[in-house]
């Protein structure tokens, strides 16, 4: 029996992995699952677009049955992987979904619940964990180990020898350069370039990439504000 797949998230990213995964079923001539729906906290997720697949449930609630097969479209890595895990813990099955333009090179090893977006590559010997997310034309080096829940945006490009930590975000066009480290939760901005460790949980951005206090950077605004 064809299993149906279900789409965690319903948003403009959800709407990507669906394009991707009817590519997918297209190049395939025995797909082993079929488009089944989204799992969505909001049953109108999908009301202004001519989506004619369905919001069948609330991720926080839905009860995984035999035939389901799921992958996350969660950008944020610590909400991916808290719903992810809690599915998981329901007995929910999650597959890889690999663009076929994608390039998955020699004795690359991928965790459970991977998503390559289109002309996403791995080149050799790269090792990813579980519910970890490429997108478009995102590029990974040499002997790159990256943990459980990342997530890389577009044209972001891994080095060789990089260590990326459990559910580390970075935003499109980010660089980490060769034998970098960027540790647990931390995240990247947009265009930065990464040289050296990046702490875990902080937020580095720039060219090299220097850590940001988001609070701080707030604050000239919002006393503007007040005056």
């Amino acid at each position: 029996m064809t299993a149906r797949l279900l789409i965690i998230g319903a948003g403009g990213f959800g709407r990507e992995i669906l394009a991707w995964a009817e590519d997918v079923v297209r190049a395939t001539p025995s797909p082993e699952w079929t488009i089944g729906g989204f799992l969505d906290a909001n049953p109108q997720a999908l009301k202004a677009f001519n989506i004619d697949v369905p919001v069948v449930g609330d991720p926080a609630s839905y009860a995984p049955q035999p035939n389901d097969r799921f992958v996350c479209a969660i950008g944020d890595p610590a909400t991916k992987l808290r719903v992810c895990e809690a599915l998981r813990g329901r007995g929910a099955q999650f597959i890889n979904l690999v663009h076929p333009t994608a390039l998955v090179g020699p004795r690359c090893q991928l965790g459970t619940g991977a998503i390559l977006c289109p002309f996403a590559a791995l080149t050799v010997d790269v090792t990813l964990g579980d519910f970890v997310t490429l997108n478009l034309r995102a590029g990974v080096g040499h002997d790159v180990r990256i943990g459980d829940g990342a997530t890389l945006n577009a044209y972001c490009d891994v080095t060789g020898a990089a260590r990326l930590g459990k559910g580390v975000f970075m935003g499109s066009h980010a660089v980490v350069a060769p034998k970098a480290v960027v540790e647990d939760f931390a995240r990247i901005g947009a265009g930065s370039v990464v040289v050296r460790r990046v702490k875990a949980g902080s937020s580095v951005i720039g060219v090299p990439a220097k850590r940001i206090d988001f609070d701080t950077v707030a604050a000239p605004a919002e006393s503007a504000k007040a005056a």
